[in-house]
């Protein structure tokens, strides 16, 4: 294929996970866009469910139409005590990954400028004017590009920004007994056995016998596939559950690191979602940070989108912004890194004397420095010290 055949994009979006397909979503409804022509890369058609997002809010989002559950009430328990966690003014909601794509790509199609194209990214190269895009199909160019393939490579073997996996098995059960209580969610319920990690269950229930169970961990190494059903099995038992159907199952792996991947970005490409440290790397969640990534990202972008703005007068490092959240995050990464064990004790500190609207606004990175103390003062006080004097001399 000759230079001239190359097809010619404002916009090129290199996988479709939910940190593109929001910043797309929100790009097409902004209305600034209208004029600039976006491709969406990826061999995946996201037409199965392959996932579950969560998130606490206060108001009503964008997303409400399509939020399958939400409970105004969390159980945290760990092997010695058990609390019901009110959440007002939040609510914990539950999306299901096949609704979000479908949400997304109906409107997207109907955008002309908008294409989704079913090809396998293998090559990326930015030039002087342009960014270049492989595929095993096609090549492509675009002015900007948006990267959300995940490299693990970038990460592997940094001491200095450990590694944590948020991974877990997860099975949607419909029981013959009503053993579930569909107002309140069990956020995280630590008397499941931890074996020196952190370890435990979470439970989303859409009724008195139907719930999405996981066995989750916060940890180095990944389990066989039969060790995290079987604690899954385990504890559906212990909840009275002797007979149950399993009516689909998702498992997963997210990375939680305070690794600069913004150090990765340059003039014209920027990496987004897990990619671009997008997750928040203290608990693994995505939906929210994303949520507000996403709309940083779109303001971000707008006034280039002018017709009036030259191509090329946009540098894309410049969009993201170090705050003090990420040194929070990183002690606490360096804490269970190297006392996975510890992981029960920290969280259970925290919400066995802590305010739950308090410490959601913590991890929505909302809070005020007095506030932030508030929460961190509920924390055990001698491994975060050890862990800020490694930080500080590193």
């Amino acid at each position: 294929m000759n230079s001239s055949q190359i097809k010619h994009y404002d916009y090129i979006f290199t996988g479709t996970g939910l940190a593109a397909l929001m910043t797309v979503y929100k790009m097409v409804q902004s209305g600034s866009f209208s004029h600039k022509s976006i491709a969406l890369l990826d061999e995946n058609l996201k037409e199965t469910n392959d996932r579950t997002w969560c998130f606490w809010n206060e108001n009503a989002t964008v997303w409400n139409s399509i939020v399958l559950k939400n409970w105004d009430s969390a159980l945290f328990a760990n092997e010695n005590f058990r609390s019901d966690l009110d959440l007002k003014p939040y609510q914990y909601n539950q999306i299901r990954g096949l609704d979000f794509y479908n949400f997304v790509f109906e409107a997207l199609s109907k955008q002309e400028n908008v294409v989704f194209l079913r090809e396998k990214v293998t090559d990326i190269n930015e030039l002087e004017n342009h960014v270049f895009v492989g595929t095993e199909e096609n090549r492509y160019t675009c002015d900007y590009l948006f990267n959300s393939i995940y490299t693990k490579e970038f990460v592997a073997n940094h001491t200095k920004y450990p590694v944590l996996q948020q991974h877990f098995v997860g099975w949607f059960v419909k029981s013959e007994k009503e053993i579930f209580d569909p107002e309140q969610a069990t956020f995280m319920d630590f008397s499941v056995e931890q074996r020196g990690n952190t370890r435990f269950m979470y439970v989303l229930p859409a009724s008195k016998t139907e719930a999405l169970v996981e066995y989750t961990l916060f940890s180095e190494n990944l389990l066989s596939k039969e060790e995290y059903e079987n604690e899954i099995q385990i504890y559906l038992k212990n909840l009275g559950a002797d007979h149950f159907e399993i009516t689909e199952k998702e498992q997963g792996s997210i990375p939680m690191t305070c690794y600069p991947f913004w150090k990765k970005n340059t003039k014209r490409v920027l990496n987004i979602g897990t990619a671009g440290g997008w997750t928040k790397a203290s608990t693994g969640y995505t939906f929210k940070n994303s949520e507000k990534k996403s709309s940083q990202l779109v303001a971000f972008l707008a006034p280039s989108a002018s017709l009036l703005m030259p191509s090329g007068s946009l540098k894309m490092s410049d969009f993201h912004k170090k705050n003090k959240f990420w040194y929070y995050d990183l002690l606490l990464l360096d804490v269970l890194y190297r006392h996975n064990e510890l992981g029960s004790l920290i969280f259970s500190s925290l919400f066995k004397k802590g305010n739950p609207s308090l410490i959601f606004k913590f991890l929505d990175e909302e809070t005020s420095l007095w506030e932030d103390l508030k929460v961190i003062l509920k924390c055990p006080k001698m491994p975060f010290i050890k862990a800020l004097f490694r930080v500080l001399f590193k």
